[in-house]
């Protein structure tokens, strides 16, 4: 809604969470870095009056400046505490109920990291913990500080590596998983048919996300149309699809499907009632076989603990 998928509108931005809200949507996530501020005041004016409504997430980490400038991954105590007390000023909240670590500081043993967060749950500014995109050796490390509630990361159809060793450690741990992306930051909709279906300015377009340049998004639409053949069979979107097989995939599992429009916020809502049948899932890892997706996820994934 505020940055990196073409221009933002504030209140489209407001109205499409109150819609969500309306539909019985209970959470929401955002982080600092996403505008970067912006996009925590838009969900603060939203959600001002329906507090009690919303399972509010949000994240520190990815340190930005107020002009956008990227200064590092930082998850120092000090920053934690900092990055926290803005938080909840530009939410307009006096707690927050899931508090991520963006991405692991690997400068940082993540132990004070997390020693940091866990002085906010004991103060009341936060609920709960979770971490994004760590490896399955620091969550173990920061679960052993303090018990850790989700991980995000990336989790579609598209980018299923999680499987190998996260996926299993957090469930050994009873910690729940909260895909990012997917559905593919859109690829998976069916809406992008080149790259001319992406506005100006959309950060897609850049070789920051290979899956959408050139032969890679050739082959990758290709996937998507067999996708959608499925999804015509079913009666439903291949958007609902793809947010079907995610839901699928375990009660201990919440995606978080980002939408500025009402129309897809809708859509989404509906897919949580596709129901795959074993067929369907096999059907589906037919179509789309782990290794055939092409190009990376990010075009640096440095950012990536592994």
């Amino acid at each position: 809604m505020s940055e990196f998928y073409g221009t933002g509108d504030e209140q489209q931005g407001i109205e499409t969470i109150h819609r969500a809200l309306d539909l019985g949507v209970t959470f929401l996530d955002t982080a600092d870095m996403y505008g970067p501020f912006t996009n925590e005041r838009l969900v603060g004016k939203a959600i001002a009056g329906r507090r009690d409504e919303v399972q509010l997430a949000t994240k520190f980490g990815n340190q930005r400046a107020e002009d956008g400038t990227r200064l590092g991954i930082n998850g120092r105590p000090e920053y934690v505490r900092a990055a926290c007390d803005a938080s909840l000023q530009r939410l307009g909240v006096d707690h927050i109920d899931l508090y991520y670590q963006h991405r692991v500081d690997k400068t940082v043993p993540i132990e004070e990291t997390v020693g940091a967060m866990a002085e906010l749950v004991e103060a009341g500014k936060v609920r709960h913990l979770g971490l994004s995109e760590a490896s399955a050796a620091n969550i173990r490390k920061a679960h052993g500080t303090h018990p850790i509630t989700a991980l995000q990361t990336e989790y579609s159809l598209f980018t299923r590596d999680l499987e190998d060793e996260v996926l299993p450690t957090i469930r050994e741990l009873g910690i729940g998983l909260v895909p990012y992306s997917p559905l593919g930051r859109g690829l998976l909709t069916g809406a992008i048919t080149d790259e001319a279906s992406l506005a100006e300015g959309d950060s897609r377009r850049t070789a920051y996300f290979p899956r959408f340049q050139g032969e890679a998004l050739d082959t990758n639409l290709s996937l998507v149309a067999r996708i959608r053949e499925i999804a015509d069979a079913k009666g439903c979107t291949p958007g609902q699809l793809a947010l079907a097989w995610v839901l699928a995939q375990g009660d201990d599992v919440a995606p978080i499907p980002g939408t500025k429009r009402v129309k897809y916020l809708e859509e989404n809502a509906a897919a949580a009632e596709v129901r795959l049948t074993d067929d369907d899932l096999a059907a589906l890892q037919r179509a789309v076989p782990r290794e055939s997706v092409a190009g990376a996820r990010y075009g640096d994934m440095s950012s990536i603990d592994a």
